[in-house]
């Protein structure tokens, strides 16, 4: 770990414990310059060491001697929530004077309510809960905290919570430091950020993507169906334990977990418009193995812990062609192959040649008649076919334009390459003939040599 930050004994004894050996590229931008109190905007995917990039500053910043909320940590899900909870909690095992509270739904409220009559020195939960207990029933007093983080900030935006933190922070002190992570930072995002953020520093490490060398990745032309169609044609050509299907929005994955419920595949959807029941049913599907299929959008996919992922199928490029890496690395982990399988059309093919230069390497095939067959790749460009110096002749007399017609001018013209053909043939006889001499001349020195 970088020994230019000094933390406290039980965060380092904590950063031994998790084996940090050293800081990712986001943490090392972050951390400095949230301890030095700068609103900061960071912008990393899943699997970066994004979560410790603000944990560890906040742990840092938390007076254990205060009987007061110091820091929020938003998330817009329960399963988010819960797996930040379990990062920020492991701090307990060297220091239990930090007081970490989870607050979502689907946990008994009064219950919740009558534990905060010692406010959590960090409070993490679902906006829709912590604005329900700080707004409506005044029971959490986020407005002393100094710090709130607002974890997969697209995703909130995405899911329609982005009203309901304008409604928190409305009520923070205006000095409070804000932090928002996001793996994108769309443009019905901006307004909120200039509206709270006061001199934001933006982070966006250049993060060096690993590519799996045991995800095999094919490429499949969609250039005469959709992708919904086009996706029943392969289906049968895979047997997943677990196939993980991307859509662009909402409405695709509804339409496609329709679709495949429709053709009789054991199929779970995961998208904004389900319910907290109905999410919660999902996942326990799919943790169950009850479902081969799992149909899910980019941000909905975040925070789905699905073991055994064997397929991954994409529905056209992402919005992002960086998106393509974190799909594709759903599959082939823990040592096992994997098989990332892209639905394209027209319009993804300028992504797919930045995927290649980014050192993607495809195989273009189609499952047709009950197998997987390999065509031609999308970039396909047959080399033009050379031509002798005769043919070109012929070709130059043959589109010669005729200025004023002469009798029999037809006859001479054929007659002019008929002339050109025979001196070709000739031409290929004596050649033949050479060939043979240069052969016959080898093997009599051969056979002289002895061998």
């Amino acid at each position: 770990m970088n020994k230019t930050i000094k933390f406290k004994d039980e965060i380092e004894q904590l950063i031994a414990f998790k084996h940090f050996d050293e800081l990712t590229p986001i943490q090392k931008e972050c951390i400095p310059l949230i301890l030095s109190g700068r609103d900061v905007i960071g912008i990393s995917s899943t699997g970066t060491g994004k979560s410790h990039a603000f944990i560890l500053p906040i742990l840092q910043m938390i007076d254990t001697s205060k009987n007061e909320i110091q820091a929020i940590i938003t998330a817009p899900t329960r399963e988010l929530a819960a797996q930040l909870y379990q990062q920020v909690h492991e701090i307990n095992r060297f220091n239990d004077q930090y007081r970490i509270k989870l607050i979502t739904s689907g946990k008994d409220k009064e219950r919740m309510m009558s534990g905060l009559k010692n406010q959590p020195h960090i409070v993490i939960g679902t906006i829709g809960r912590l604005k329900d207990l700080f707004v409506d029933e005044a029971v959490l007093r986020l407005d002393k905290a100094k710090c709130i983080v607002i974890d997969e900030a697209d995703m909130t935006l995405e899911m329609g919570f982005l009203h309901q933190v304008d409604e928190i922070c409305g009520r923070l002190d205006k000095k409070v430091q804000m932090l928002v992570f996001s793996a994108t930072v769309p443009a019905q995002l901006q307004p909120f950020l200039h509206k709270y953020m006061t001199n934001p520093v933006t982070v966006e490490p250049k993060e060096k993507s690993k590519l799996s060398p045991d995800i095999t990745h094919i490429l499949v032309n969609c250039r005469y169906s959709s992708y919904q169609d086009k996706l029943l044609k392969i289906l049968p050509g895979i047997q997943p334990y677990v196939c993980l299907i991307f859509a662009k929005t909402k409405k695709d994955v509804i339409a496609v977990a329709e679709l495949l419920k429709e053709n009789n595949y054991p199929v779970a959807e995961i998208h904004g418009d389900l319910s907290a029941r109905e999410r919660k049913q999902a996942l326990k599907i799919i943790a169950s193995n009850k479902a081969s299929y799992v149909v899910c959008s980019d941000i909905m996919a975040r925070g789905l812990d699905i073991d055994g992922i064997s397929h991954v199928i994409s529905l056209g490029l992402p919005s992002s062609v960086d998106y393509y890496t974190h799909r594709s690395g759903r599959t082939g982990r823990a040592g096992r192959s994997g098989i990332s399988i892209l639905l394209f059309n027209q319009s993804d093919i300028g992504g797919i040649k930045v995927l290649k230069t980014k050192g993607f390497k495809f195989e273009s095939k189609d499952y047709r008649n009950g197998q997987w067959v390999d065509v031609r790749p999308f970039d396909y460009r047959p080399g033009k076919k050379k031509i002798s110096p005769e043919e070109v002749e012929i070709q130059k007399i043959a589109k010669k334009p005729v200025k004023k017609v002469k009798p029999g001018y037809k006859k001479k013209r054929q007659q002019q390459i008929d002339d050109i053909r025979r001196r070709q043939r000739r031409l290929m006889i004596k050649a033949a003939i050479k060939a043979e001499q240069k052969e016959r001349a080898k093997k009599a020195q051969r056979e002289k040599k002895g061998y």
